[in-house]
């Protein structure tokens, strides 16, 4: 496999890095409030089936192929934002439990390892929703909009991952040559 290229099962990544993509992006942007008329519960819709139900039946076909970390991942990620799209959150520190759990469930996928667009999607993932998190327990909109456009970061991130794969675009910077009189072994 092409070093340059991210790692993974191939079509099942490019698949589960595009739900994702889109669906961060469409929850991202709704949650900063930056298109007028639209709202984070605007992504619902694509929460659910994008999210949810699409990166779910991915990391099934994952699991099947024998790619247990893109499986793992995109089941994890399917079944919460398949729960976000449908639960009506009683209360903001409800949702803001749920927005922290579901940021332990990033972590983890960032800490696994991978690729490294896939450890950054992972790693932006946790920090929008960590800060989701927090705005909804201190009922803060300022953090409300930063922690969504972070997660917009995210989701580009997950589209350009995807679209590199297809394209066999880089996903990683060239090594940089040493200095004068720097050997690689120092």
């Amino acid at each position: 496999m092409d070093s340059e290229v991210s790692a993974g099962s191939g079509s099942t990544t490019v698949v589960g890095r595009l739900a994702l993509g889109i669906t961060l992006l469409a929850f991202g942007l709704g949650t900063t409030g930056v298109m007028h008329g639209v709202a984070a519960s605007d992504a619902v819709s694509v929460a659910h089936y994008v999210g949810g139900v699409a990166l779910f039946l991915v990391g099934l076909v994952a699991f099947r192929g024998g790619d247990s970390a893109s499986g793992t991942g995109s089941v994890a990620l399917g079944a919460l934002w398949f729960t976000w799209a449908v639960a009506g959150h009683s209360s903001a520190d409800a949702a803001g439990l749920f927005l922290l759990l579901f940021a332990l469930v990033a972590l983890t996928l960032t800490l696994a390892g991978g690729d490294s667009l896939g450890q950054v999607m992972h790693g932006l993932l946790f920090l929008a929703m960590l800060v989701l998190a927090v705005a909804a327990f201190a009922d803060s909109s300022s953090l409300t909009k930063a922690g969504g456009w972070v997660a917009a970061v995210s989701g580009a991130v997950a589209w350009y991952a995807a679209t590199a794969r297809l394209a066999h675009w880089p996903t990683v910077l060239p090594g940089r040559a040493a200095g004068r009189g720097v050997t690689a072994a120092g």
